[in-house]
């Protein structure tokens, strides 16, 4: 750790003045993001509906060659949220979103919440057996689809709990202007809404911060994605606690925002931020870092959301002299890597990087609100960091049982006090719940979450982002589940065992994926084109392994438990490796043999991972 990410007493003395004028709107978030009366009604469809009343004739929405005033936007979630409780939908029911990036997708959540029905924010890149089990493990009514992604939901219907009848048909379109047609069996939701009425709903005085609002896919820490109950309360938390407290956007402020929202990055904090700030959301389908800048300036973003992945592929680009000329002021988001931080300030001229830390499932969160580099912030609730045995996989506990607290300037597992103010909602499955829970940390009967993350003690309360440890890594912004990966794997025909784990590529953000397979046949006959083939037909593309170590035998603990460390410690450096590796080169359709030369080509960057 470099001496200056050490946080010293003068460099808080230095950001004092404007941290004391910001502290009234602070303590204004925090008032409305920790309401304590559990009788009040909350949540998105209230956010929404203030915003209006605040900025009728604002821009909520800015989408291509759409732009949504609030009070357009607001009076088409309700067209929906009216047509939905004539159907039948009720508070509690689960109703499947499936659409990418766009109005639709946003017009169609937030009439969910407006009647208390619970949004299933579906990966828009899981099929086959991943998406069978996410929409099946929340037994929703209906299914919400967009015509982009109706050919994936398609080819698993006959597996799912959603009746054939229910499904409801977004056409890839602008269809406030343009309804489209919908397919055989599907119910065109823009000729069906249409004609409903324009007013609030009286539903949505009766949704309250413990009423579900959404539920998040994590793949957590094993086995397959979990639904992460996202409850209206904890909305109230990422409005108020970013939005009022940290990011405080005005209705003149415009944030970007490419990520995927079905991410409670985009969903809840940068969304969050923007309704607080009765601000305007440009929207944009999909992260193009050769489009990024030019659509920041088309729209005039002062704003804009991230991930760490996509702050390195901007810098990856080639350096031009309008870099800055860009009327961004603030950045929201998490990854932002020590290695970049500075230079990605200096080359846009960003005044304000509010990173921050944060789990769909966790229940401690960090900010940046003092304006550090290089650090996710401080957190207002009860954590500790503590010592942890990597090559165990587990934390250190003395001689008593109790875990240890690592010194100022060390890294360690971090791990989150579970109290009234600070709770658990945990996972639809309460055994993965059970799972997650440490007992006993520091005096006996007390209860902490595992985060399953490494972080660094900077000083002051700031801690700073290391790594994931475990049975997930994370790569392209998205959580990989290793057990997942492994089953998908051990699944094609001459697989005998794998074991997946992250390994780092130099430059790049996160850790990409690599399986130790031992095979039913030398490596030379394997079929690694078929292989990448069914890979594809299973897993998001984020989570198929770039490399392959083909091993005559796997490692393993005195509980058969497989020995990650190692794996991870020999990468694919065949310089400690003596089995075959492969790689799967960017856009290739196979894996090819790795060697000294391609390998040397891989580290210095040559391939863009």
């Amino acid at each position: 750790m470099k001496h200056g990410d050490v946080i010293t007493i003068s460099q808080v003395a230095a950001k004092l003045p404007g941290f004391m004028a910001g502290l009234p709107s602070m303590l204004k978030g925090l008032r409305v993001g920790n309401a304590t009366d559990l009788s009040k009604p909350m949540g998105l469809g209230r956010c929404v509906e203030q915003a209006t009343e605040e900025n009728p004739n604002g821009f909520a929405i800015l989408y291509d060659d759409t732009a949504l005033t609030y009070t357009q936007f607001n009076a088409w979630a309700n067209r929906i949220a009216h047509y939905l409780v004539s159907i039948g939908i009720q508070k509690g029911d689960t109703v499947v979103v499936m659409l990418e990036n766009r109005p639709e997708l946003l017009a169609t959540v937030t009439a969910c919440a407006k009647i208390g029905a619970v949004s299933a924010l579906v990966n828009t890149s899981q099929r086959g057996k991943v998406l069978v089990h996410s929409i099946n493990l929340v037994k929703p009514r209906i299914a919400i689809v967009g015509e982009e992604l109706a050919e994936a939901y398609s080819e698993v219907e006959s597996e799912l709990v959603i009746s054939p009848d229910q499904k409801y048909y977004w056409a890839d379109q602008d269809t406030l202007k343009d309804a489209g047609s919908a397919p055989e069996g599907w119910v065109n939701l823009a000729e069906t809404t249409g004609t409903q009425p324009e007013n609030n709903l009286p539903q949505t005085q009766q949704v309250f911060a413990e009423d579900a609002c959404f539920y998040i896919y994590t793949s957590g820490t094993t086995g397959m994605p979990k639904a992460v109950v996202f409850n209206h309360g904890r909305y109230m938390k990422a409005y108020g606690n970013f939005g009022y407290s940290a990011v405080r956007l005005t209705p003149s402020d415009r944030m970007y925002i490419c990520l995927p929202f079905y991410h409670a990055t985009a969903m809840a904090v940068c969304w969050g931020s923007i309704l607080a700030g009765s601000a305007a959301l440009v929207l944009s389908r999909k992260f193009s870092a050769s489009r990024f800048w030019d659509e920041i300036n088309q729209h005039q973003a002062t704003a804009f959301g991230y991930v760490g992945e996509l702050c390195r592929y901007l810098m990856d680009q080639p350096v031009r002299p309008s870099d800055r000329n860009n009327k961004v002021r603030i950045i929201v988001g998490n990854g932002l890597r020590p290695s970049i931080w500075r230079g990605f300030k200096d080359r846009f001229g960003i005044e304000k990087v509010m990173e921050f830390y944060a789990s769909s499932e966790g229940n401690i969160g960090f900010t940046n609100v003092m304006n550090f580099d290089n650090t996710v912030g401080l957190s207002p609730l009860p954590y500790a960091i503590v010592r942890y045995d990597k090559e165990n996989e587990r934390p250190v506990r003395d001689s008593k049982g109790r875990m240890i607290k690592v010194k100022k300037g060390e890294a360690g597992l971090l791990i989150g006090k579970i109290t009234p103010k600070s709770p658990f909602h945990g996972y639809t499955d309460p055994e993965k719940t059970k799972q997650c829970i440490f007992e006993d940390v520091f005096q006996k009967g007390d209860a902490w979450f595992n985060t399953g993350d490494l972080m660094r003690d900077m000083g002051f309360k700031h801690a700073q982002f290391v790594d994931r440890l475990g049975d997930t890594f994370r790569w392209k912004g998205e959580n990989v589940s290793t057990t997942e990966v492994e089953r998908i794997c051990d699944s094609i025909e001459s697989v005998s065992e794998t074991v997946v784990y992250g390994v780092e590529i130099p430059n790049t953000n996160g850790r990409a994926g690599m399986a130790s397979m031992r095979l039913e046949c030398d490596h030379t006959q394997f079929d690694f084109s078929m292989f990448l083939k069914e890979l594809n037909k299973e897993l998001p593309h984020y989570a198929i392994p770039v490399f392959l170590r083909v091993s005559s035998g796997m490692e393993t603990t005195g509980t058969f438990k497989h020995k990650k460390a190692p794996l991870k410690e020999d990468g694919f450096n065949l310089a400690k490796v003596a089995d075959p590796v492969y790689v799967c080169l960017p856009k290739a359709d196979t894996y090819v043999q790795l060697t000294d030369e391609l390998q040397a080509e891989i580290e210095a960057g040559k391939y863009r991972y």
